[in-house]
């Protein structure tokens, strides 16, 4: 593993305050590969054998029941996933695919609940992750049950553009398909949503979608702490 790498895992709260026997354990054995996109790595409803931690590229989790599917996150560079089922040691409740080509880590289960009883920090720092993982599910709850589909959106855009530092510029880097799953709609809710906001300072160019209109964007989305802040 690349020095900077192994210094990016280890900034990530989970990791960053463990003994550094504990985080040599864990990294070291772990398994980093490469992976192109379109790669499903784990299936809902099978065991969770590693807690994964994304280093390059995006991982797109989603869920499917009676035919339907769903989008339910995208994890960026560095996160991890499915931590909850890793301490259980138990089934997958979603599924995980790469979006772009991607570098992830897997570290094996029994190796992260070694951890959890034998460093009282990293124990912590789990308690911690969990924590935050319930607000998230809370505020995503709130965004889908308080929201139209075109205030989703517009709130999504600016948290996009905040986070990316782009001045309003917005190049998707997946396609809309996942976006509309990801905010609750469909393709077709999605296009619509997209004509509504064109009328609240956004312009859409195929995958580009660009905020000329910051104040007016604000008005009309009305992003609220209790649902868009960052955990």
């Amino acid at each position: 593993m690349r020095p900077e790498d192994a210094a990016a895992i280890r900034n990530l709260p989970l990791f960053r305050n463990a003994r550094e026997e504990t985080f040599g354990a864990l990294v070291g054995a772990g398994f980093l590969q490469r992976f192109p996109p379109g790669v499903v790595l784990i299936k809902e409803r099978e065991p969770a054998d590693f807690l994964h931690v994304v280093v390059e590229g995006l991982v797109e989790m989603f869920a499917s029941s009676a035919g339907r599917e769903t989008s339910l996150d995208i994890v960026r560079p560095v996160g991890v996933f499915i931590l909850a089922a890793v301490l259980n040691d138990d089934v997958n409740l979603q599924s995980a695919r790469t979006l772009q080509r991607s570098q992830v880590l897997m570290i094996p289960g029994e190796r992260v609940r070694e951890a959890l009883g034998a460093d009282a920090v990293f124990t912590r720092a789990v308690v911690t992750e969990l924590a935050r993982g319930y607000r998230r599910t809370i505020k995503g709850l709130k965004n889908q049950k308080l929201r139209t589909g075109a205030e989703r959106l517009g709130n999504w855009l600016l948290q996009e553009a905040a986070a990316r530092g782009t001045n309003g510029r917005i190049e998707l880097a997946f396609e809309k398909r996942v976006l509309s799953s990801l905010l609750g709609m469909t393709p077709e809710n999605l296009s619509r949503a997209l004509a509504t906001i064109k009328m609240h300072g956004v312009s859409v160019r195929g995958a580009e979608i660009a905020i000329e209109n910051h104040r007016a964007l604000l008005a009309f989305a009305q992003p609220d702490p209790l649902i868009d802040a960052p955990e």
